[in-house]
């Protein structure tokens, strides 16, 4: 397993490829739809020193209130998919290197990434409480009120969280690897 210290520089995320299981250590921000759609359409500054390098994760967490701030209860990766419309955009302005979720993202997300040195890593789906054992404190949440709880920006220190490299930036998709392989399968089959 490969350790990623965030910030990472493009040099780290192009040495890394379709395959590497990564332990991701730093300061990773959440963003779903409403955050993206956000930043796409006024780019907030403030984002920039906050994005610049490090991830991007899909995810609605689900946080608890104490005495401290706050704290993860469970914090698993959304479907990365609904923000393809957004991703190549975001990734290019912000300079954020990598995007984690589930399943996954598409031809316009895959060619950014190739372009400004970024990957996707993708988590295990259906393991949120065990994902949220590895956010070592809630640093702040931003626009709480205006976007709510899920869809709020959510600046989680992480601590070994595990992901697997499935979109890399020399081009490759294991998705698209494995969505190819499936549909020559098929066709046999059906012959």
């Amino acid at each position: 397993m490969k350790r990623l210290d965030l910030p990472i520089t493009e040099e780290t995320v192009r040495g890394l490829e379709v395959g590497d299981e990564v332990a991701i250590h730093g300061v990773i921000v959440t963003a779903r739809d409403a955050a993206h759609k956000l930043m796409i359409e006024s780019w907030p500054p403030e984002l920039d020193e906050l994005l610049r390098g490090r991830c991007i994760y899909h995810c609605g967490p689900v946080m608890r209130r104490v005495e401290s701030g706050w704290e993860a209860v469970s914090a698993g990766p959304t479907t990365s998919i609904r923000e393809e419309p957004y991703q190549a955009a975001v990734l290019e302005h912000y300079g954020v290197r990598g995007v984690i979720g589930k399943g996954g993202m598409g031809p316009k997300t895959l060619d950014a990434c190739q372009r400004v040195g970024a990957v996707y890593l993708h988590a295990v789906g259906g393991a949120a409480v065990s994902l949220a054992r590895t956010v070592q404190r809630v640093i702040e949440v931003r626009l709480l009120e205006e976007l709510g709880a899920p869809e709020a920006f959510w600046v989680l220190e992480v601590a070994g969280f595990p992901a697997v490299v499935t979109m890399d930036a020399h081009g490759r998709s294991l998705h698209k690897e494995v969505q190819a392989a499936t549909e020559s399968r098929q066709r046999e089959l059906m012959k």
